[in-house]
C-alpha cells in the first residue's frame, strides 16, 4: 500500500514496530557469519510476526542470500525463490508468524531500498523496513524503523518515492527475558565490578544522548537554513521537551540541586575514608601476620638446634669416660 494523502501519512507515522530480542540476536549472528569485520557489506533478511494495524511485532526472522557492488549500490542481487522456499517451511513450524517486511544492517539508508521494497511488496502489500545497527561501538536504540511511500507536493510535479521514519521499540516476553538475562549472565566480564559496570552504562547513556541532541542541533540549523522543510510534529515534540526541563533560574531549584549534589559527594567522601581505613587495616594485619609467622619460625629453628646439639654433647662425654 501507498501512502498518498495526510490521512494515510498520519496513520503510518504513528505505528508503532516492536522488535524482539530474538531478531537482533539473529541478525547479529547473521552478519557475524556473513561479512567480516574490515568491509562495510550488509545482510539482508525476511521478518515475521504479526500486523496489528498500530502495531507491528517482529518475533521471528532469517536470513535470505544477497550480493551487492560495494562502487554502486544499484546493483544488487537477491534470492527471492529462496524466500518462497524458506517462508513455507517457517507456515509449518508457526502459522501465526507473517510476513511482514524485511531488514538490512545498513547502518543507514541506500538507494537500493526502495528498489529492494518493491521486490517485497510482491509478497506483502505493506512491507515494513527496518535497519538493525550491529556495530559494537554504537549507542542509543539499534533499531530504526521505516515505510514506503509517495510524496505529493502542492506544486503539482511528479511524485517522489521516499521513506517515513517510524517509532520503534524493543520489547520482550517472559520467555525471552529470562534466556536474554542467563545470555548477559554468561558472557558478563567477571574482572570488572559492578560500579565500573554501572558507570560504564552511564557513559554510554550519555554518549547517546549527546548525539541525540547533537541530531536535533543538525535539524535546528538546517531548518533555519532553509535547507529542509519545518515539520510541525517534530516542532511540538521539541517544545514538550523544553517544557518538562527545570528552571535552573530559581533560587529553590537551585538550592535542591546544590543539597543532593553536596549528599552525594558526602556519600562518596564516607566511601573513600572508609575505603582507606580498610586497605590501612589490612596492610597493618597482614604486617602481623609476617611478624609473627617469622617469630614461630624462629623459635621452631632454636628448638631443632637444641635437640640436635643434645645428643651430639652425650656422644662427647661417653667419649670422655672411656
Amino acid at each position: 500500500m501507498v501512502a498518498t494523502s495526510t490521512e494515510q501519512l498520519t496513520s503510518l507515522a504513528a505505528t508503532t514496530v516492536i522488535v524482539h530480542p530474538l531478531v537482533l540476536l539473529s541478525v547479529t549472528d547473521h552478519h557475524a557469519r556473513s561479512v567480516s569485520r574490515n568491509t562495510e557489506k550488509r545482510v539482508v533478511g525476511v521478518l515475521l510476526g504479526q500486523d496489528n494495524g498500530k502495531t507491528i511485532n517482529v518475533a521471528n526472522s532469517f536470513g535470505i542470500p544477497f550480493e551487492e557492488d560495494e562502487k554502486d549500490s544499484k546493483t544488487w542481487f537477491l534470492d527471492h525463490n529462496y524466500i518462497e522456499g524458506m517462508y513455507e517451511m517457517f507456515k509449518k513450524v508457526n502459522a501465526r508468524e507473517r510476513m511482514i517486511g524485511w531488514y538490512h544492517t545498513g547502518p543507514k539508508l541506500r538507494a537500493s531500498d526502495q528498489e529492494i521494497n518493491d521486490l517485497f511488496k510482491r509478497f506483502i502489500p505493506r512491507p515494513v523496513m527496518v535497519i538493525v545497527d550491529v556495530r559494537p561501538q554504537a549507542v542509543g536504540m539499534p533499531t530504526d524503523s521505516y515505510f514506503a511511500v509517495e510524496e505529493i507536493k502542492d506544486d503539482g510535479t511528479e511524485t517522489r518515492k521516499t521513506f517515513l521514519h517510524v517509532p520503534s521499540a524493543i520489547e520482550a516476553e517472559e520467555a525471552e527475558e529470562i534466556g536474554v538475562e542467563h545470555l548477559l549472565r554468561d558472557i558478563k566480564d567477571s574482572t570488572t565490578t559492578t560500579l565500573s559496570t554501572r558507570v560504564t552504562e552511564q557513559l554510554a547513556s550519555l554518549n547517546g544522548l549527546s548525539a541525540r541532541l547533537a541530531d536535533i542541533k543538525r535539524y535546528l540549523d538546517d531548518v533555519a537554513a532553509g535547507k529542509m522543510p519545518v515539520n510541525h510534529q517534530i516542532v511540538y515534540n521539541l517544545q514538550d521537551m523544553l517544557n518538562l526541563l527545570p528552571d535552573l533560574s530559581e533560587p529553590e531549584t537551585e538550592a535542591s540541586f546544590a543539597a543532593s549534589t553536596n549528599d552525594e559527594m558526602l556519600v562518596v567522601y564516607l566511601s573513600s575514608l572508609l575505603r582507606a581505613v580498610i586497605a590501612l587495616h589490612a596492610l597493618v594485619d597482614n604486617k602481623a601476620t609476617i611478624g609473627r609467622a617469622e617469630l614461630e619460625e624462629g623459635e621452631k629453628r632454636e628448638k631443632e638446634g637444641k635437640k640436635e646439639s643434645e645428643p651430639a654433647g652425650k656422644a662427647e662425654a661417653k667419649k670422655a669416660d672411656k
